[in-house]
């Protein structure tokens, strides 16, 4: 046999084979495709149905109507114009069948025959949602319903199934076709090349000579895979092929050699968009200390966007992906400007820290003075959000500072620079409480308790005690702050107030420090905060708490 024709029977079915996976694969996500479209446009049409359905009884129902039999049978006709309204094709059909199988009600004549009732029925009761296929009608259909018990009906979407299925049974002869035809060209093209490999060398001993005589490793001589000459060329080539593949790797190492600078330079540049610059110059200095991790106090800040999923809901993905970019492009910013490290992104929410690589004295300050710039520029992000016609954001910030493990935590094939421990957790809980609280920063008793400490307090801040609160998964308590640069006239009335009621109600004087928390409430118009205060207060002087009490409020959401 020749050689022409063994490489002929081995390539073309392995051709084959392929071609055949590839068309199956196409072929099946296809049909997968349209057929779910299908089903998701019958699902959709038959929840609107019953929609439309629910508000007409509903309206039956509220307007005392729905034992007259004229105003029922008036909602049913509704229902039947209403799926009149919504079917798209002539062959699609919509009607109602009662408990016995009779047709109640169709958008186009149609009798069920008693050998087509039973079965139908069975598949009505057995309350399956999904795809079903019956004959209906003298015809083979694809069918969604759901029972609508004020009428007692069945409800059917239905549509025929050669109809329903055309699209997909189009793919399949169109995928037949496409196959037929590529291993047809494949077959001609396999015998146009097997018959230019197989063609006789040409003058061996002359090319062999030709290569050693210019030195050049990369020429080959033509096989001809027959007989000894075209063992004796294979061998040939193999051996200038070894040559030439040691001469190419000794050329390699040299211009791997200049190149590494570079690379290494490159290789900074991309990681700094995603690890400080000062850890990546740590590593390059001492690799081996990569995954070794440090424990020390830090700021750490969380923010996130609140009622973000009613707001994604709304947005087209394009619109919503840009509005995001543009967020988190200033908030960074803004994190950075002040020193900090942006952690991760998670979902809407930023987190962030101060304190590491490098540390600094004011790292609790950069991070409140950071969450009042994101709060302040949120405003200019809002005001271009409210010239394109998009939904504005707001935010909650929470702050907290103490002791956590920083370093690169991970593996050696994927690692974070991040931060890790109870004090990020309580950093998080903080941003959470920011909506039960009415505030947009909060921050916790450490971050308050260092900013004092360090007298960091050339920019002037208003601070504002707002409880002790044991967050979830906790027992012990931590005083929560919130912080302003300037405070309105009625804030910096009230906020003093407020700040001396605490200090009575810790002090178990609940009745002043009712009194304080409702002249804040008053100046502050209604403040939920000092509201829930006063009464809790009203409560405790009416019904004092043990002598053990320490003030702390147990949260049971984050």
């Amino acid at each position: 046999m020749k050689i022409r024709l063994k490489m002929f029977l081995v390539v073309l079915p392995l051709v084959i084979v392929t071609l055949v996976f590839a068309q199956t694969a196409s072929y099946f996500n296809a049909v997968n495709g349209v057929t779910r479209l299908a089903r998701q446009l019958l699902g959709f049409k038959l929840n609107e149905l019953e929609k439309y359905a629910d508000n007409q009884w509903s309206l039956l129902v509220e307007n005392n109507y729905a034992g007259r039999q004229d105003m029922v049978d008036a909602a049913q006709k509704a229902v039947e114009l209403y799926a009149r309204g919504i079917i798209l094709s002539g062959s699609e059909r919509i009607f109602a069948v009662d408990g016995a199988g009779n047709v109640v009600m169709a958008t186009s004549p149609l009798e069920l025959t008693e050998k087509e009732k039973g079965p139908l029925l069975r598949l009505l009761q057995s309350e399956y949602s999904g795809l079903q296929n019956a004959a209906i009608g003298g015809d083979k259909r694809v069918f969604q319903a759901f029972y609508f018990s004020p009428f007692q009906w069945y409800l059917l979407i239905s549509e025929r199934s050669d109809v329903f299925y055309r699209d997909a049974n189009r793919i399949a002869l169109q995928t037949i076709v496409t196959l037929a035809v590529a291993i047809i060209v494949t077959s001609v093209l396999l015998i146009m090349v097997t018959g230019h490999l197989t063609n006789p060398l040409r003058r061996i001993v002359s090319a062999m000579n030709a290569i050693i005589n210019s030195a050049d490793l990369s020429s080959r001589v033509e096989v001809e895979y027959q007989d000894e000459t075209g063992n004796l060329a294979h061998t040939f080539n193999q051996m200038i092929g070894e040559l030439d593949s040691a001469y190419g790797q000794i050329k390699r190492y040299a211009f791997d050699a200049v190149l590494a600078g570079k690379k290494e330079e490159r290789i900074r540049q991309i990681f700094q968009k995603y690890v400080p610059k000062d850890v990546i110059e740590r590593f390059f200095a001492s690799p081996e200390k990569m995954l070794i991790g440090d424990n020390r106090n830090l700021s750490i800040l969380f923010s996130d966007i609140r009622s973000f999923t009613t707001i994604s809901e709304g947005m087209a993905p394009d619109d919503l992906v840009n509005s995001l970019n543009r967020y988190f492009s200033g908030q960074v910013d803004i994190i950075y400007s002040r020193r900090g490290v942006v952690d991760k992104y998670i979902g809407d929410a930023i987190m962030a820290f101060w304190g590491a690589p490098e540390q600094h004295d004011d790292d609790a300050l950069q991070s409140v003075l950071t969450g009042l710039d994101m709060i302040e520029a949120l405003s200019v992000f809002n005001e271009n959000q409210r010239r394109l016609g998009k939904p504005e954001f707001h935010i909650g910030v929470g702050i907290n500072y103490g002791e956590v493990t920083v370093g690169n935590i991970g593996s050696e094939r994927k690692m974070d620079y991040t931060v890790i421990g109870d004090s990020v957790n309580l950093a998080s809980r903080m941003e959470g409480l920011t909506k039960a609280y009415h505030s947009e920063l909060l921050i916790s008793e450490y971050v308050y308790a260092r900013l004092r400490q360090a007298k960091q307090q050339d920019t002037e801040l208003h601070f504002r005690l707002l409880d002790t609160v044991a967050v979830k998964g906790k027992t012990t308590g931590v005083k929560i702050y919130t912080v302003k640069r300037s405070l309105t006239p009625a804030e910096a009335a009230a906020w003093p107030i407020h700040n001396k009621g605490m200090e009575l109600y810790y002090g178990r004087s609940f009745r002043e420090a009712a009194e304080k928390f409702k002249e804040a409430y008053r100046l502050l118009d209604k403040d939920p905060v000092a509201e829930s205060l006063y009464r809790r207060c009203a409560e405790y002087a009416a019904a004092p708490p043990p002598a053990n009490w320490n003030g702390v409020e147990i949260m049971k959401t984050k």
